[in-house]
């Protein structure tokens, strides 16, 4: 059976639309047609072939990990697990950002290969969609023997990702002209930083970070392990880099960091990611749990959480999707308190620090998931009309 050609979401009890501008919207409906989010507010069930009544639940944008460890297919040779990725879509997430297929077994470090891997990587990754994640991949691994017009050669092929980290190179600072080459060519950089992650990388300081000025830094609270705090606080109040916190780093120094930034009025500049699969695991609610933590323990208002883990992304990255806006392409999150919680409500779950249940999840307005397998069951269960079989990949285990 084909989608509807539009759908329309109503009683909402939160809407969250991932922009710190206007956090939370004053509507209660809005309408998917053919994909894309078409109105918000003012919407009946008789406005579409499809009606998902959300009971009261709250509703935010699909929610990006802008850095997951993709290599090859829904595989991770990391954690010798196959279907993460589908998984992850039962967390929330709707889009992963690669930082450069870098666990792939024999990574080529010479330059054809490093650029024939970026460049078959950012192809493959447009057209394979686990469980319709969309994977913004193919980031090139910037090694000292790229030269200018390899930057620009990749670039005109599609490139559009590069990670700095995992090069050859003896001192990090070495690798300055190679960046500021991807930079010129069009082509966004993100930075390791802390210490070395994986065998044959090396740690990357302040220092390193103040002078090869990527556009993002790379799990800022540790990956896994976490800069100076004086750094740090250099990083947020002198320079206007964006700062990416990660699952699989360190909770302290996110909560310092975190603190900081709201005390620069710099949140603008926060963007949250995974880094896994990685020695830490494979970590479907990775970003969910990142936001329950710093709302928890840092004081972080759900909406700002979860703009952080949506519409910052999107603007760093200039995706399509990302927010609740009129014409943007329909990637959702129905979730609330988690049965039996004792929240009333998401925003309130993640204040408490608890995992929202997740009711259902939707890309590019297609029905991917009406229950986590990874969540506990949400409060306030949503009801389709006309009803619609399990959608594929949500077999609960």
């Amino acid at each position: 059976m084909s989608e509807p050609r539009t759908t329309a979401v109503v009683n909402i009890g939160t809407l969250y639309t991932g922009d710190l501008a206007a956090p939370i919207a004053e509507a209660d409906s809005l309408l998917i047609d053919n994909g894309q989010i078409a109105a918000v507010g003012g919407i009946t069930g008789a406005d579409a072939d499809r009606v998902i009544d959300v009971n009261g639940a709250t509703v935010g944008p699909g929610l990006i990990d802008s850095h997951c460890h993709v290599v090859l297919g829904d595989f991770t040779p990391r954690q010798n697990t196959v279907g993460f990725l589908s998984s992850y879509v039962h967390g929330g997430i709707c889009q992963a950002i690669s930082p450069g297929e870098i666990h792939t077994p024999g990574r080529p470090r010479n330059r054809d290969g490093v650029k024939a891997l970026a460049v078959a990587a950012a192809h493959w990754w447009e057209t394979y969609r686990p469980n319709g994640m969309k994977v913004h991949g193919g980031a090139v691994v910037i090694e000292p023997v790229l030269t200018d017009d390899d930057f620009q050669e990749i670039a005109s092929q599609g490139v559009r990702l590069a990670k700095f980290g995992f090069g050859a190179y003896d001192d990090p600072a070495d690798g300055l002209p190679q960046v500021k080459a991807a930079q010129a060519a069009g082509i966004k950089v993100m930075c390791h930083s802390g210490g070395a992650s994986i065998p044959g990388s090396k740690p990357i300081t302040v220092d390193h970070l103040l002078l090869l000025r990527p556009d993002v830094c790379g799990h800022i609270n540790g990956g896994p392990t976490s800069l100076d705090e004086a750094g740090l606080l250099t990083l947020v109040n002198e320079t206007d880099l964006i700062l990416q916190f990660v699952q699989a780093g360190n909770l302290r120094s996110a909560i310092e960091i975190t603190r900081a930034v709201r005390e620069a009025g710099a949140e603008r500049r926060v963007i949250l990611g995974s880094d896994t699969p990685t020695g830490t695991g494979v970590i479907p609610l990775a970003i969910m749990k990142t936001m329950a933590e710093l709302c928890s323990l840092a004081g972080v208002e759900p909406e700002v959480a979860w703009a952080w883990a949506t519409g910052n992304t999107r603007d760093v990255y200039d995706l399509a999707s990302g927010k609740i806006e009129v014409g943007r392409p329909a990637d959702l999150v129905v979730c609330d308190a988690p049965w039996g919680a004792l929240a009333d409500d998401a925003g309130g779950a993640l204040t408490r620090g608890d995992i929202p249940g997740i009711s259902a999840v939707i890309i590019d307005g297609v029905v991917r998931t009406l229950r986590s397998r990874n969540t506990p069951a949400a409060a306030r269960a949503v009801t389709v009309t006309p009803e619609i079989a399990e959608p594929p990949g949500s077999g609960h285990v």
